[in-house]
């Protein structure tokens, strides 16, 4: 793949980068990344790997825009209320860069389509919010031995961990959380501070653009927790569990 003068202007600023350059950013055009859920994580997520040039973004969300999303869900505007998502999440796409190949899928991913659709990309980014579809997320991810970028946000604080359990010295989600801690309130119950998502969705992207590129540290084997009531971030280790049932 060359660049044309369109693409160099665009990618400039990624290009002049000397561990990305016209290589990296060639790279990132021929990746292909999952993203679940266009939300409050998904939002921001989906705007920069688009930005970012990431060649072809597959999107799955079968919900509709509300006006209540639009305070953290950037994606979606005012006039795509009761619209799909994913075709609000076209139209933006489309409007940022036309280099972006754009797979929308309008069901939720289960155990009966999750190998199918996961097995087309190379990466999978969790912006969902619930732990049944994470699950279902890691149970694929596992077999197929694709990576995965998992985040999640509460009220004024968030979290994200890469997982790569199909690796020997790597834990899997179910390492972390092997069984579903119960009844615990997502965005709508709990409440969150807008922000918040966009901090925690643009922490994710990075770290997406890190694994296509082979860049810096991984946060595989690692949890990023970040606290935005205490303008704090702290990154802790997350081992592998011998006895973990997905990934033993």
């Amino acid at each position: 793949m060359t660049l044309n003068d369109d693409q160099l202007d665009r990618y400039a600023r990624h290009i002049i980068l000397k561990q990305v350059g016209g290589a990296g950013q060639q790279k990132l055009l021929s990746s292909k990344v999952l993203v679940i859920g266009a939300g409050g994580l998904g939002s921001p997520l989906i705007l920069y790997l688009a930005a970012a040039g990431v060649g072809t973004i597959g999107v799955i969300d079968d919900d509709l825009v509300s006006l209540s999303n639009l305070q953290r869900q950037i994606l979606h505007t005012t006039d795509q209320i009761g619209n799909l998502k994913t075709d609000s999440a076209r139209q933006m796409i489309h409007r940022i860069n036309p280099d972006v190949k754009l797979i929308t899928i309008s069901e939720r991913l289960s155990p009966d389509n999750a190998e199918s659709i996961i097995g087309d990309y190379d990466i999978v980014a969790d912006g969902c919010d619930n732990f049944e579809t994470r699950f279902v997320v890691n149970d694929a991810c596992l077999k197929l031995k694709k990576p995965f970028v998992s985040a999640a946000l509460s009220q004024f604080d968030g979290q994200i961990s890469t997982f790569k359990g199909y690796q020997p010295d790597k834990p899997c989600y179910r390492c972390f959380i092997p069984d579903h801690p119960g009844d615990v309130g997502n965005c709508a119950e709990a409440g969150i501070l807008g922000a918040v998502a966009g901090v925690v969705g643009s922490l994710q992207a990075v770290e997406v653009l890190k694994e296509l590129l082979e860049l810096g540290d991984s946060l595989a084997g690692k949890l990023l927790l970040y606290d935005a009531l205490g303008t704090t971030s702290r990154t802790i280790k997350l081992p592998k569990d011998p006895g973990c049932k997905s990934c033993n």
